[in-house]
C-alpha cells in the first residue's frame, strides 16, 4: 500500500515537475519572441534611416566617400541612441516594478534566492541596449556594403535602392510571422513605406541643395 502510495505521488510530482516544465518552456518561447520582433523592427530601423540618410546626401554629393561616410556616421549615431533610450527605457521599468514589489511587501517576505529568481524575470536593460544596437547595426551595414564597392554614381544608387528594398520585404515577411499578420500586405506596407522614406529624403535634399545653402 505504502509502495503504491510512493509510486503514485512519483507519478504526480513527475507530472506537476512535466506541466511546470512546459509552462516555463511556453514562457521562454514567449519571451524570445518579443526579444526577436524587437530585433527585426530594430534592424528594420537601422536598414531604413541609414539608406535614407546615405540617399539624401547623395543627391547632392555623388562621390562614393561622401555616401559611405554618411552611412557610417548614420550607423554609429543611430546605434548609440537605440543603446541608450532602451537602456533608460528599460531600466525605468525595472525601477518601476522592483518598486511596486517593495510596496507590496514582497521583497521582504522573500529569501535571497527567490528575491535573485524574481530579478531575473525582470527585463534586463544592459541586455535590452545590447541588443537594440546590434540589431540596428545589422540593419544599417545593408546599404552600407550595397554602397561600397560601386563607384559609378547611377548604378550605386540603384543598387542600394534594390539591396534595401529585398531587405525591407524580408523584415517584412518575418515581422509577419511573427505578429500573425497578412505576410503579402505587411510585406508591402513595408516596402512602400521604405520606399516613401528614401524618396522624401532623396527628393526634400535635393530641392534645399539646388538652393545653394
Amino acid at each position: 500500500m505504502a509502495a503504491n502510495q510512493a509510486r503514485a505521488f512519483d507519478v504526480e510530482g513527475q507530472g506537476q515537475l512535466q506541466e511546470a516544465e512546459g509552462e516555463i518552456k511556453v514562457f521562454d518561447y514567449a519571451k524570445r519572441a518579443q526579444w526577436l520582433r524587437a530585433a527585426v523592427l530594430g534592424a528594420n530601423d537601422g536598414l531604413l534611416s541609414t539608406a535614407s540618410l546615405m540617399m539624401g546626401v547623395g543627391a547632392v554629393k555623388k562621390d562614393v566617400k561622401t555616401m559611405i561616410l554618411t552611412g557610417i556616421a548614420g550607423l554609429v549615431a543611430g546605434a548609440c541612441s537605440m543603446a541608450i533610450g532602451e537602456l533608460v527605457s528599460v531600466y525605468s521599468q525595472y525601477d518601476i516594478e522592483m518598486a511596486q514589489m517593495k510596496r507590496e511587501g514582497r521583497t521582504e517576505s522573500m529569501g535571497t534566492e527567490e528575491l535573485e529568481a524574481e530579478k531575473e524575470k525582470l527585463p534586463n536593460p544592459w541586455q535590452a541596449a545590447g541588443a537594440s544596437a546590434l540589431a540596428f547595426s545589422v540593419g544599417a551595414l545593408v546599404p552600407l556594403l550595397g554602397a561600397a564597392f560601386v563607384k559609378d554614381y547611377v548604378v550605386r544608387v540603384g543598387v542600394v535602392i534594390g539591396v534595401v528594398s529585398f531587405a525591407l520585404l524580408g523584415f517584412g515577411w518575418l515581422g509577419a510571422v511573427l505578429g500573425k499578420a497578412p505576410v503579402v500586405k505587411s510585406s508591402l506596407r513595408v516596402l512602400v513605406g521604405g520606399w516613401l522614406a528614401m524618396g522624401l529624403t532623396f527628393g526634400i535634399t535635393k530641392l534645399v541643395g539646388s538652393t545653394g545653402l
